[in-house]
């Protein structure tokens, strides 16, 4: 991974460049960005700019045997630790080394691939993902060893705010009293859900979300899409590369989403004095219950997005609007005056405390009926 093929984010890739070629590595670095913004394909930059001497140039003219090492990513002085389930044949216990495979082939088709896409290579169902002491043990045994190549050992750990209590604690020590020429890189979308004793031994570096210009090049040059088109894509991308990649194909996530959202919000006022429509969001909560409970908070993301939208549209700030429903029927002006500030508040935390209770393994089917059951009455405050 080349820092030339990483978009944007040219003040990060100065930095890490300039303190590497100083020797200012520190042991431990914390990068926070919102998916599609880099973090994960910049942290690769990064290893591969230090273990391959690549130093005072992009990534070449170093070592061209390690730099093949990682174009497929199998340097051994590399690892990766990330969130995973137990799968068939793998019951308890799952580790990151475990499923190299699948993240290798992850990589190799998108390295701005999101939290989301790879649960749905892993199928995780009904489950949530860890980075658990098993990962943590794996961590230590690695990077106790002596390194291949005589240089560093680095290693990554993408959304390290999926590590849970013991595999933190485990991993402290090794933060506290790190080994010589060990670089720890941390990837996490929310810096608040890490532990603090963690993350106040870091060096935190923020990416910001991709320029709308930025995004929209790169669709052009990369995947030969029309100016006109790629300007608009990028726009509803809000600065996220992975979304604008999404966007692209008509069978994206977001299609199924945008059906899911307009048939709830039609029964909801279907409901309003009719007790048979009832029975339409019982129905429709039990479709959704059937879901996965990653597919469901990311559903219930995009909701709180869908409402935010219809918000912006009814007090008229359309700058500011770049969701447009493909729905048969369905158009945002004609819903946007049913959300204003009297309800807004009251949905937001509706659907906030919603994600809560199935994130924390609450039954869906009676979180989703009882969420729209108040959106009933919340849809129609004036």
């Amino acid at each position: 991974m080349q820092f030339s093929h990483i978009l944007g984010q040219d003040y990060i890739k100065n930095y890490l460049t300039k303190s590497a070629a100083l020797g200012r590595i520190p042991h431990a670095q914390l990068f926070i960005g919102p998916e599609g913004s880099g973090t994960l394909p910049m942290a690769i930059a990064y290893a591969q700019y230090i273990l391959c001497n690549n130093l005072g140039a992009e990534n070449s003219g170093g070592n061209d045997a390690c730099n093949l090492k990682f174009e497929n990513l199998s340097h051994p002085d590399l690892h990766f630790a990330y969130p995973t389930v137990s799968v068939e044949g793998m019951k308890s216990k799952p580790k990151s080394i475990d499923f190299i495979t699948e993240w290798r082939q992850f990589l190799a088709e998108n390295p701005y691939s999101g939290l989301f896409d790879w649960y749905r290579i892993l199928d995780v169902k009904n489950k949530q993902g860890e980075i658990r002491v098993e990962d943590a043990k794996e961590i230590l045994k690695s990077l106790a060893l002596k390194s291949y190549e005589g240089g560093y050992k680095i290693m990554i750990v993408w959304m390290a705010d999926k590590l849970n209590i013991e595999a933190s604690n485990k991993l402290l020590k090794l933060f506290e009293e790190p080994n010589e020429k060990t670089l720890f890189i941390l990837i996490s979308e929310n810096e608040e859900d890490i532990i603090q004793t963690i993350r106040s031994r870091c060096q935190v570096l923020h990416f910001n979300a991709l320029a709308e210009k930025t995004i929209a090049d790169a669709l052009v040059n990369r995947k030969n899409i029309e100016p006109r088109i790629a300007t608009k894509i990028a726009h509803q991308a809000q600065g996220n590369y992975n979304k604008a990649l999404q966007l692209l194909q008509t069978d994206g996530e977001d299609v199924f989403f945008e059906k899911w959202f307009v048939d709830w919000v039609r029964a909801a006022f279907r409901a309003k004095g009719n007790a048979a429509a009832i029975q339409d969001l019982i129905q429709w909560s039990e479709q959704i219950a059937t879901l996965g409970r990653e597919t469901q908070k990311k559903f219930l993301h995009f909701c709180i997005d869908m409402f935010r939208q219809a918000l912006l549209l009814n007090y008229q700030t359309t700058s500011l609007v770049f969701m447009e429903p493909k729905i048969e029927k369905f158009k945002l002006e004609n819903f946007a005056p049913f959300v204003n500030g009297n309800n807004i508040h009251d949905i937001f935390k509706e659907l906030s405390d919603a994600m809560y209770h199935i994130e924390r393994n609450g039954n869906a089917k009676i979180v989703l009926t009882d969420l729209s059951i108040k959106l009933t009455r919340l849809i129609h405050k004036k």
